[in-house]
């Protein structure tokens, strides 16, 4: 069957399947079979060859070249499996940029043995001892692709499930006061990207990420009020419609370059990445003289004050974009706890003064 291109015949196999042949030109009665079909990447180039008469070889990948059935292979088998799955946009481009850059220590030695022996995973890990929460996120990564791979039964076991984690969680990011919002706001007057980034974080509380997406066109007006309406980048969120306040309608407002994002990068254009959107804003954090603070921390200081003015979890479910309310009830049930305590406390001096 012919299909757009000349000379092109789509053919179906007994399985069901389709082949694509090429007849070449000034010769029907001769075809050419070519390893891709039309919407590929590769398609014009094997297509024009075998118009021409040449047999075109299938392009290659990375997992192509390995020694079969070594770590290599696999490496960059799963990496290339990731990549699919972000052009059908079930995983995203970051995801697959951290599992490339926490399995490239893998590919130093590419050519050794596909099941790295759990005493040597142990070993690497260790050598990462210096930044353990990248110790175990390596860990994790190899877990998830040994996972990927005994499923397709390249292997039949994973030597890194039973290893533990090195690192051990603090408390988190500092969160922001009243003092240190002051103190940035003094440094980074109206007008500036810093004062833009710091208001939409505070009164949107969105994430960092979100910075790199939110603009003018997520602006609407509900019962008769402005407000924002946006779904965060992270996934599994759910959808946030806050009103605008005032001082971030100031704030959006008083720019001289306005484009397609509030917080515009260099010329003009959004921040690429909400790691690079991140780094700058702790530039602009230590410029205020504010080193031991984050982007991340305006959230978390947000939550916590919404939870001290009497907000309820699902409030601030709703202004903080949770999608579980076990997220913010972290905020809400640490001040319970301490209104709690005084009540108590009260009892007890009560029935000490009965003493």
């Amino acid at each position: 069957m012919k299909v757009d291109f000349p000379g092109l015949v789509r053919e179906e196999l007994p399985s069901g399947n389709f082949r694509y042949r090429v007849r070449p030109e000034g010769n029907p009665k001769r075809k050419i079979k070519i390893h891709c079909q039309p919407g590929d990447d590769d398609f014009q180039r094997q297509y024009l060859a075998a118009r021409r008469g040449e047999k075109p070889e299938p392009l290659r990948q990375a997992s192509d070249y390995a020694k079969p059935k070594s770590i290599g292979w696999l490496v960059n088998s799963y990496l290339e499996y990731l990549a699919k799955r972000v052009e059908a946009g079930t995983t995203s481009a970051k995801t697959l940029k951290k599992k490339k850059n926490l399995l490239a220590r893998l590919l130093k030695r590419p050519d050794r043995v596909m099941l790295i022996p759990q005493e040597k995973l142990i070993e690497m890990q260790d050598e990462m001892s210096a930044t353990p929460a990248q110790a175990d996120a390596f860990i994790a990564a190899i877990g998830v692709m040994y996972d990927w791979a005994a499923k397709r039964r390249y292997l039949s076991q994973n030597p890194a499930h039973g290893i533990e984690k090195i690192y051990i969680k603090g408390s988190g990011s500092t969160p922001w006061k009243a003092t240190d919002v002051k103190a940035f706001f003094a440094k980074h007057k109206p007008g500036t990207k810093p004062h833009v980034a710091m208001s939409v974080l505070l009164w949107t509380g969105c994430r960092i990420e979100d910075l790199t997406i939110l603009g003018r066109r997520h602006e609407c007006i509900l019962d008769g009020i402005e407000a924002i309406r946006f779904t965060p980048c992270k996934k599994g969120s759910t959808e946030v419609t806050i009103p605008m306040l005032p001082p971030l309608k100031d704030a959006t407002r008083s720019m001289k370059v306005e484009g397609i994002t509030y917080v515009l990068g260099r010329g003009g254009k959004p921040f690429a990445s909400g790691d690079s959107m991140s780094a700058m804003f702790k530039r602009w954090c230590v410029d205020a003289g504010l080193p031991h603070l984050s982007a991340h921390g305006v959230r978390k200081g947000l939550a916590e004050l919404l939870a001290e003015l009497g907000c309820s979890q699902y409030e601030i479910m709703a202004i903080l974009g949770h999608s579980e309310a076990k997220t913010s009830e972290i905020y809400t049930r640490r001040v319970e706890r301490w209104k709690l305590a005084l009540t108590a406390m009260d009892k007890v001096n009560l029935s000490h003064a009965w003493v």
